[in-house]
Order: structure tokens, then C-alpha cells, then sequence
């Protein structure tokens, strides 16, 4: 063997970095170690770059990939709704216009008032229409049913009304919806409740005058007869129930207006005690009463004009005795009685007045003179004489 051929050394295998996957042996003949699958011979060096910088063709994407997506195609019937819906407001508004325009009424055309048609015209000509068709029924009289009896209550003298006037000005408010506006070119109806203003404190006092007297109960008091006066001690029963009367003839009334008709309205009752007691009775007696019987009384004038008065004639005729709302009684005196029973007495008779001025002398006065004399305990103090020239 000559010296130009040297002999083959086995050399060890170049690292390759990761896992290796190895071949039967390390080393071949050649002393070139075996390459796994898939890698190169030599690990990459700085100046090896990616694939595609070395030259490498990357993969090209798919036509279909590359190419944009195509719209869809637009659906028909969506179209036609939008355009169903622009249709229906442009009617809609059209018709909403045309109503505005052609109601230009102090009262919109439609309006009523308990079925009474008072639209389209002025104000005062649907107070008219309210008035013609309503007026009878709110100013007929109610019927009280009381302890067997009926009674009739004037609603304006009970604060009981329609009020036309107020009842107009709310139907006068223009109504901007569009249900009303476009409603009324179709002959739509907008109704308007009626204003029906209540004074209970007037129904209350007209229900107490109307029924005072004529309820059930028994109440304290003292009869005047022939030369005497007679105490009259109540009983507990029943009396009229105001504040719930009050409620069920305002009911009635409402009812009333709004049909044309309303049954008697039953007033209600409550057992209560006598408003007048039995100490108020005895009061009265020894106060009043009985002195006002023991005798006769005389008024005269300073100029010589008298009449007397009897206890068992002419005085129970004019003498009474009455309850207040708190149960206290007083005296009272019928002035058209006394008037008649002393007739022409004190006829020209002049009462120089506190301003120089004389007048006739007047019932009231002979009246004041009458009590002051039935509260007299002595013949002298039972004669009062009236000044005609009082300083």
C-alpha cells in the first residue's frame, strides 16, 4: 500500500440536536452518521433561514381560499314589509292631518257628556246642548223616604248641580290623540264625565232643617198649655244619620242626572240618646218656664198704650221652647202670634232711634220688652214700659 492512501480511521458521529432516532450501529464504514428522517445532514447555521428564505416554495393558497365571499341575495319579502309599513304611516299621518284640519270646534267633534252629543260647535252652544238635555233631571226634586213618610229636597237649595259651565270647559281641552282625531272622522265618540260639584256642608244643614222634628226619636223639651208649663223628659230611639244621608242622597242625585230617574232615597237611622237631658229640662223649667206661667204680664209705652198677656190664654201662644244643636234650650218668641194678639195697640207710636231718627215702634221690641216681664218674680217687675225717647 502506497503512502498516498491513508487508512480509514472510524470517527466518532456528529451531535444532531433533539432525539435521534438510531439505526442499528453508530457508525457506518463511511463514518457518516445517519440522518434521521426528515432533518438535514448539519444543524442550521446562522445563516440559514426559514424554509421559505432559502428558497423553498411555500404553499399557494386555494382559489377558492383567495377569492371574497359573494353576498347573499336580498330576500324579497322583507322588502315588501318595509314598504307595507312606510304605506300604513303615510295613511296614518294623512288621515291624523285631515282630522286636526277639519275639527277647528270649541269642542271636539265626538265629544259627549252622559250620551249627549255636545261636539263641534261653540262653547256656549254645547252648554245649551247639556243644558236642554240635562237641565230637567238635574233640577228635579229628590224624594226622602223618613219614618213612613216622603219628603222632597230642592238639589240647588241642598248644594247639589250640574255644573254645565265646568263640564264644558273640560270637554273644550283639545285632544291631540291620534285614536280620537282619526276616530272622529269615522264618527268616533269621546266622552267627558259631567262636573257635579257637592256642598256637603249645605246638604248637611238642608238635611237636618227638612228632617228636624220628624224623626223617630223622642227628644227633652217643655210644652206650654193653659196656664202651665210642662216638662217633657226624651227617650234613647233612633235619629236620621246625617253624614250617611248626606252620602246616599249625593248617590241619589248622580243617579238621577245620569238615567232621568232615582227611587226615594231611604234615610238612614241610628239609635242615639235624647239630644236634650233630662238636668237641660229641669234648667228650664225653673228658669224660664215656670216664671213665665205664674202670672200676668203687661207691656205698655211711655205715652200710654198697654196690653196685658195671661198665662192661660195668650201667653202659650207665643211662648216656646226650643233645642240648639248642643242640646240647650232657649226661649222663643212667634212674632206674626204676638203681632196679631196685640193687634192695633200701638199703632203711631214713634221710638226716637239712637240716630235722632223715629220710627214705628216694631214687634221686635214689644217682644223684648214681653220677655224681660215673663222672668219677673214680683206684680211690678211682670209691667215693662217701653221708652219711646230713650237717652
Amino acid at each position: 500500500m502506497s503512502d498516498d492512501t491513508a487508512q480509514l480511521t472510524p470517527q466518532p458521529p456528529v451531535p444532531v440536536p433533539g432525539p435521534v432516532a438510531r439505526v442499528s450501529g453508530d457508525t457506518l464504514n463511511s463514518g457518516i452518521p445517519v440522518v434521521p428522517p426528515g432533518q438535514g445532514a448539519f444543524p442550521p447555521g446562522p445563516q440559514d433561514g426559514p424554509p421559505a428564505q432559502r428558497g423553498a416554495s411555500a404553499p399557494q393558497p386555494s382559489a377558492s381560499a383567495s377569492a371574497p365571499a359573494s353576498p347573499a341575495p336580498k330576500k324579497k319579502g322583507r322588502s315588501k314589509l318595509m314598504l307595507a309599513a312606510v304605506a300604513v304611516f303615510v295613511v296614518t299621518g294623512g288621515l291624523y292631518g285631515a282630522g286636526l284640519l277639519m275639527n277647528h270646534s270649541d269642542v271636539p267633534k265626538g265629544t259627549t257628556v252622559l250620551g249627549v252629543d255636545i261636539g263641534g260647535g261653540t262653547h256656549d252652544e254645547a252648554v245649551k246642548k247639556l243644558d236642554a238635555a240635562l237641565g230637567d233631571r238635574a233640577n228635579q226634586p229628590i224624594q226622602l223616604a223618613l219614618d213612613g213618610k216622603q219628603v222632597e229636597l230642592t238639589p240647588a237649595q241642598a248644594g247639589l248641580s250640574l255644573d254645565d259651565q265646568a263640564t264644558v270647559r273640560a270637554a273644550a281641552v283639545s285632544d291631540y290623540n291620534p285614536v280620537s282625531v282619526i276616530g272622529s272622522l269615522f264618527g268616533g265618540e269621546r266622552s267627558v264625565e259631567p262636573d257635579m260639584p257637592t256642598d256637603e256642608e249645605k246638604l248637611a244643614d238642608a238635611l237636618e232643617r227638612l228632617v228636624g222634628g220628624q224623626g223617630p226619636s223622642n227628644d227633652g223639651g217643655i210644652k206650654f198649655e193653659a196656664g202651665k208649663a210642662i216638662p217633657v223628659y226624651g227617650k234613647p230611639g233612633n235619629q236620621v244619620n246625617i253624614q250617611g244621608a248626606v252620602a246616599a242622597v249625593d248617590a241619589a242625585y248622580r243617579t238621577q242626572v245620569e238615567t232621568g230617574k232615582a227611587a226615594p232615597v231611604e234615610l238612614p237611622v241610628v239609635a242615639a240618646d235624647p239630644k236634650v237631658s233630662k238636668a237641660e229640662v229641669d234648667r228650664m223649667m225653673k228658669e224660664f218656664a215656670e216664671p213665665a206661667m205664674s202670672g200676668l204680664i203687661t207691656v205698655r209705652t211711655d205715652t200710654g198704650q198697654a196690653i196685658p198677656f195671661s198665662p192661660e190664654k195668650s201667653i202659650p201662644k207665643f211662648v216656646s221652647v226650643v233645642a240648639d244643636k248642643d242640646g240647650k234650650l232657649t226661649q222663643k218668641y212667634d212674632l206674626e202670634e204676638l203681632r196679631k194678639l196685640y193687634g192695633t195697640t200701638f199703632d203711631g207710636v214713634m221710638v226716637t232711634k239712637g240716630d235722632g231718627t223715629k220710627k214705628p215702634l216694631s214687634v221686635q221690641e214689644v217682644a223684648a220688652a214681653a220677655g224681660k216681664a215673663l222672668v219677673g218674680k214680683t206684680p211690678e217687675e211682670r209691667i215693662v214700659t217701653i221708652s219711646t225717647n230713650p237717652s
